[in-house]
């Protein structure tokens, strides 16, 4: 190729402007905003947020970055992973799921940490957050099948983005852009355990860590310091080691390896991740959540909660649950682990504890793994009723649906069915802006009152004019 891709990537990125943007982009980019502060705050009193942010605290530091809703003023790179891991902490912020998963807001801080360092504006800011979307979604569709498939985590194509955001916020030059990608792309790959079997407090760390480590990366870029150009398409580069690429070549090798589901042929689409930039944007294809629980429940939770709300049942009715889901999400969701979830992180990528919490609650909050409803015997009364069947022809439907078929037989004999395709929140059925007022106010709770809510709402949606720092601290509690 004429250009290598991270020259092609580094190239867009570097000449993209605020002027550039359509105005239904700006208002995405808000919407986004939103919901991640909502996540942050939802957040903001877990374990696993609170020990990252001592840790930070204890080692101090100079104060270029604000850490959100605590308002502490530290480094750039620390205040970037403790603010992508609050928001990521409920498992309740973006997703975007086609060849891989990924929640692209994760990198959002970045954007708003090295906007501060660097005391811009929001304009430049909400660019960067742009560019987030972009690049992170186009990786999900790179490789053919995804690198989760090949046994690997979505933090791998994090790496490649987050030194994009930070970068450009640091008016990194094109060759400066490529060394940051370079830099950040040489040691981030990620592996599939995080989200296998019995979970812990890696499971959203994980991405955060990309996320700080390509901040990381642009300040190194930034003083001078060199990458691997070729990180993607070179010897032994991202492509290379993960099979079905000719190195020497530089061009196509489709080879058959067996993955997760099987024997399947593995290649790239480069095109993909570079072609037509710039023609439309990415974030208007992503998607919103509307339970704090792994992705792919979200369709079968609604179904559940159909069945259960539509006809009156209450837990205590139900003989057996059988829910047919494609294949991947049955590998996922099902494992024997997640029929006695010990913590959280397991018990909101269990589809078993999150159907079983469904029937007892009639609903799904962040309370519904808090340490007292992990230990509601009401919910293992039901959950071993739940058993879940593998489909071929759904797995052959996804990732363009998410089909769930989900039949709740009672002790009666009676039996009710319910089937969907997408969940709420997936851009064929969008959040609307009351969904996203709802989830907002629930998830900020008491922490501030009614009118502060509302305060902060206009705070976000009328931003451009603000400088970075000035947004962070309106956000303090």
């Amino acid at each position: 190729m004429d250009k290598s891709i991270s020259r092609q990537i580094a190239e867009y990125a570097v000449g993209l402007q605020f002027k550039n943007l359509p105005e239904d982009v700006i208002y995405e980019v808000k919407r986004y905003m939103y919901d991640s502060i909502g996540c942050a705050y939802g957040g903001y009193h877990t374990r696993d947020v609170n020990i990252i942010r001592d840790i930070y605290m204890e080692m101090g530091g100079k104060g270029e970055s604000t850490v959100l809703g605590f308002g502490d003023k530290l480094p750039a790179v620390n205040a970037t992973l403790i603010n992508s891991l609050m928001v990521r902490a409920l498992d309740f912020n973006d997703i975007y799921w086609k060849e891989d998963p990924s929640h692209p807001s994760d990198i959002i801080p970045a954007a708003w940490a090295v906007g501060e360092l660097v005391n811009t504006n929001m304009k430049d800011v909400m660019v960067a957050i742009v560019l987030a979307y972009e690049f992170e979604q186009r990786l999900c569709l790179f490789a053919k099948p995804g690198v989760r498939e090949r046994k690997w985590h979505h933090a791998t194509l994090t790496q490649f983005v987050s030194p994009l955001v930070a970068g450009k916020l640091l008016e990194l030059d094109v060759n400066q852009m490529v060394n940051a990608i370079g830099i950040s792309g040489s040691h981030n790959h990620t592996i599939g355990c995080p989200t296998a079997g019995k979970l812990t407090m890696m499971k959203n760390t994980v991405d955060p860590m990309a996320v700080q480590s390509g901040v990381f990366a642009a300040l190194m870029a930034k003083k001078g310091y060199s990458g691997t150009e070729k990180v993607f398409e070179g010897k032994e580069g991202f492509m290379d080691a993960f099979i079905g690429w000719n190195a020497k070549e530089e061009s196509l090798n489709p080879t058959d390896m067996e993955g997760r589901d099987g024997v399947s042929s593995w290649s790239w689409d480069v095109d993909v991740l570079v072609g037509g930039l710039g023609d439309s944007y990415k974030i208007m294809e992503c998607g919103m959540k509307a339970f704090p629980t792994e992705a792919l429940t979200h369709t079968h939770l609604s179904c559940v909660l159909n069945a259960m709300i539509n006809n009156d049942l209450d837990y205590t009715d139900i003989q057996e649950v059988k829910v047919t889901c494609f294949s991947q999400a049955y590998d996922i969701l099902f494992d024997p682990a997640k029929y006695r979830p010990e913590s959280r992180e397991t018990a909101d990528h269990s589809l078993p504890y999150c159907l079983a919490a469904a029937m007892v609650d009639k609903k799904i909050t962040a309370e519904s793994f808090s340490d007292e409803k992990l230990n509601d015997p009401r919910i293992f009364e039901v959950i071993d009723k739940i058993k879940g069947e593998p489909s071929q022809e759904f797995e052959k439907m996804f990732p363009e649906k998410q089909p769930s078929r989900v039949v709740i037989t009672t002790n009666e004999g009676n039996e009710y069915s319910e089937y969907l395709e997408y969940p709420k929140g997936d851009p064929r059925e969008p959040m609307t802006m009351d969904d996203l007022k709802n989830k907002f106010n629930s998830l900020a709770g008491d922490k501030f009152d009614s009118g502060a809510k509302t305060q902060l709402k206009e705070y976000i949606f009328n931003c451009e004019d603000m400088s970075a720092g000035e947004f962070m601290d309106n956000l303090t509690v």
